[in-house]
């Protein structure tokens, strides 16, 4: 019977079970409802039992048969992926699937040439990038549906081993005509009373504030956004100022306004990009070429996507029409 079910249904299953939500496994594997509610019926018609319960108002709950079910594909997944680490032990072939996790504000800059640079340089590794907040990314290593993530050191347990590969101190992020865009160094005691764009993201959003708690002075925070992009539009319209760690080469915002990068005066505690895997899992071969590939392509002194931590944007001030130059 077995034969006519397939490993991506079981996949779209096991996924749709932890969840609790169909809607979440297609975010979450990148699939169509549709299609993950195919591969249920198929998989609930081929063995004649019924998998989820189905509350409108909760979700998807597994029935008794179900949560066996799942144990058992889980099992079934978890060797059909060892069969990738034999083959590519035995044939020094890089080959199988490999699921990467990338903190979000991370991923425009690193995926390109890391991540999917790896999937080009590999044609036999089915790379799987999956973005999220500090959190989401942690919670993934947790329940093994990432195999490495590309992070932050935010909030790390000790189930999780953390390898530094760059440095990110904090910068301060304003419009090029806000006022603290003349000034070469920007301290938090100037920072206070100006309107703060904060990037809301969990554990970056207590990092960020935590700079002003040791420095003994409040942030006045009148605009929130998960997205780096929305929160540097915002900074540009001269809605506020922000504080940034990544580095983005681009001087403007997606709206076309400029950006100008300045100076977080004092000694401030950087943000450290590198490497998360979970401890108690063994890292497979593909797992560590991925992560050499990392060492070598991120660092102090190159991250793709991103200018050198001492470079700051001249700025030059444009004269109001009819005032002497």
């Amino acid at each position: 019977m077995l034969n006519r079910l397939s490993l991506r249904q079981m996949e779209y299953f096991v996924a749709t079970a932890k969840l609790g939500s169909i809607a979440s496994a297609s975010a979450q594997v990148h699939i169509s409802s549709p299609s993950i509610s195919a591969a249920i019926a198929h998989i609930e018609a081929e063995l004649g039992v019924q998998l989820f319960v189905r509350h409108p108002s909760k979700g998807l709950a597994l029935t008794t048969v179900g949560t066996l079910v799942m144990q058992q594909c889980e099992d079934l997944l978890e060797r059909a992926s060892r069969l990738y680490d034999i083959a590519s032990d035995s044939s020094n072939a890089i080959q199988g699937v490999l699921r990467v996790g990338s903190f979000q504000p991370l991923t425009p800059m690193l995926a390109p040439e890391v991540i999917f640079g790896f999937a080009r340089a590999f044609s036999k590794v089915d790379v799987r990038l999956v973005e999220g907040d500090q959190q989401e990314l942690m919670n993934k290593l947790h329940a093994h549906e990432i195999d490495v993530a590309i992070t932050y050191d935010l909030q790390l347990s000790d189930e999780i081993t953390f390898e530094t590969l760059a440095h990110l101190p904090p910068h301060v992020l304003v419009s090029e005509l806000h006022p603290l865009a003349l000034q070469p160094a920007v301290t938090f005691e100037e920072l206070s009373p100006e309107p703060m764009v904060l990037l809301d993201l969990p554990m970056s959003r207590e990092y960020f504030l935590s700079l002003f708690a040791k420095a003994g002075v409040p942030a006045n925070v009148v605009a929130r956004s998960r997205s780096e992009e929305v929160v540097r539009s915002m900074v540009a319209n001269g809605i506020g100022y922000t504080l940034f760690n990544v580095r983005p080469k681009s001087n403007q915002s997606l709206d076309g306004k400029r950006l100008v990068r300045r100076r977080l005066a004092g000694e401030n505690r950087p943000m450290l990009l590198g490497l998360a895997t979970y401890s108690a899992m063994k890292r497979s071969r593909l797992v560590e070429v991925f992560m050499q590939r990392c060492r070598s392509y991120i660092s102090d002194q190159y991250i793709p996507g991103m200018s050198a931590a001492s470079f700051f944007d001249p700025h030059m001030v444009v004269p109001p029409p009819g005032s002497a130059v």
